[in-house]
């Protein structure tokens, strides 16, 4: 027993040495921290144009806060910025407080680069709080995390001061660069002065603005298009619904249709978006805002397809069931085609309404363009943001606006019968022991001709069968003199 009690007291020294030794290491690789004085805080103004970060090589204000420990008093302070900081050109201010009485203690300031040194008129005392402001001082441009350290004389003995709080600075880029640039130029100026151009069309802030809002117009695209296919298939679907033989079929499109047009989007927003969580459905507000719009869509699309459906007219249906098509395939290879032409404007149209009526899923927080600059006037009080948000939704806009007119124009002149007609005559075919007959091609027979040899090959219609006269005159496609004649 007494053995093994010797060999526990040893197992005991052993670990109490060994933990005291590993104290010493840790306190000789620790940071030296001041004696005299404790560093409390340091922090510096922001100056990002519409914005709240600190930028390096630009100048600031730097607050830098420390307490003399008890029994110690201090005669001056030397502040060190990493590298490529400067206090050059800047203005220093001391206060010193006993509690919350102001001593009034002057300091003579000596700037060397990244150094500044401020020499007391008498020694700041025990238990006072020491704070200097230094104004017009920069920070290294190529940002990072900063940390002001220095030293502080006591006593005639010079210590070293402990590293300050980390600073987060950022790294000066081109377009802080041009906005700096900006900054110095007396057009500039001048345009700013004009209160509706500054608080409107601030250049500087129209630059930054358009780098802060581009993630928010990304998603914005991001919803929209991800949106409209899946519109477009319900649309689809909810079209061929409302146009079936079945009236039950028919009653749930029109239930649908009619309950997703006739609330307002922003109605739909909110139900969705608060409605489902008090369920216990969580879904991420990106793909939440994705279906919001899709079948918000479909509702509109679904009537834009109908329409279009039944403006074809029935000769169509009539010459592809004389060539031997099913519904499905005089549906597929006749009417969509044509429904496609017909629909393809209105749709645009509808794609653009989409795009900017993601602005309302701002209103639930989901991060997009509108997010983006509402939060930005905020931050700068100034409308300069929306502008720049403004012409983001024009850049997708004007071009398909622009489109949707060309593409209008080209069906108006092709309804009027002025559009591109074939360059030479066409032969008759299926007439044989005749001289070859030169016919303008009708384009309504030419565009069921094609899609029947889409159908069914061009080989099974040699001879192509006669479509009777008939059909082709219901439809339009037949010579006045031949229709006459059948």
């Amino acid at each position: 027993m007494k053995h093994t009690a010797d060999r526990q007291g040893r197992h005991v020294a052993r670990a109490f040495c060994a933990a005291l030794a590993a104290a010493l290491c840790l306190t000789a690789v620790a940071p030296a921290t001041a004696e005299a004085v404790t560093v409390n805080k340091a922090t510096a103004k922001p100056n990002e144009d519409g914005g709240s970060g600190v930028i390096g090589g630009i100048d600031t204000r730097l607050t830098w806060e420390a307490t003399v420990d008890e029994g110690e008093s201090v005669d001056a302070v030397t502040l060190t910025l990493p590298q490529d900081g400067s206090f050059d050109g800047s203005t220093s201010r001391v206060t010193v407080l006993e509690g919350l009485k102001r001593k009034d203690v002057q300091a003579d300031a000596k700037v060397d680069g990244t150094s500044l040194t401020l020499d007391f008129s008498e020694p700041v005392g025990a238990g006072d709080l020491l704070r200097v402001e230094v104004t017009n001082m920069r920070f290294p441009p190529e940002g990072g995390d900063v940390q002001v350290t220095g030293t502080a004389t006591v006593d005639g003995q010079e210590t070293d001061l402990a590293p300050s709080p980390v600073i987060a600075v950022i790294a000066n880029t081109p377009l802080q660069a041009l906005v700096n640039w900006l900054d110095e130029q007396p057009w500039v100026a001048a345009w700013n002065s004009n209160q509706f151009l500054g608080m409107f069309f601030k250049p500087q802030l129209l630059v930054t603005s358009f780098a802060s809002l581009f993630p928010g117009w990304l998603v914005c695209l991001a919803i929209v298009v991800v949106a409209y296919p899946f519109a477009i298939l319900l649309g689809l679907l909810f079209a061929f619904m409302k146009m079936a033989k079945h009236r039950v079929v028919r009653a749930v499109a029109v239930t649908y249709i009619n309950i997703l047009r006739g609330t307002p989007l922003f109605l739909q927003i909110y139900i969705m978006f608060f409605g489902l969580p008090m369920i216990g459905v969580n879904i991420d507000n990106n793909v939440l805002g994705v279906i919001v719009m899709a079948v918000n869509s479909s509702a509109y699309l679904a009537e834009i397809f109908r329409a279009g459906i039944e403006s074809i007219p029935k000769g169509q249906y009539e010459a592809a069931e004389s060539l031997g098509m099913n519904a499905r395939q005089t549906m597929v290879s006749v009417i969509l085609p044509q429904t496609v032409r017909r629909v393809l404007p209105t749709v645009t149209s509808d794609f653009i309404t989409g795009y900017k009526d993601t602005s309302l899923l701002s209103s639930v927080g989901v991060m997009e363009l509108m997010m983006f600059s509402k939060n930005l006037t905020t931050v700068t009080g100034n409308i300069t943001p929306y502008i720049a948000a403004a012409i983001y939704y024009l850049i997708v806009t004007l071009p398909l606006i622009r489109i949707v007119s060309k593409v209008e124009q080209h069906l108006a002149r092709s309804e009027s019968g002025q559009g591109p007609r074939p360059k030479g005559p066409a032969k008759a075919e299926g007439i044989e022991g005749r001289d070859a007959e030169t016919v303008d091609p009708d384009p309504a027979a030419e565009a069921v001709a094609e899609e029947s040899r889409k159908a069914f090959g061009a080989a099974r219609l040699k001879p192509r069968p006669a479509v009777p006269a008939t059909a082709r005159a219901r439809m339009g496609a037949a010579p006045r003199e031949e229709a006459q004649d059948a």
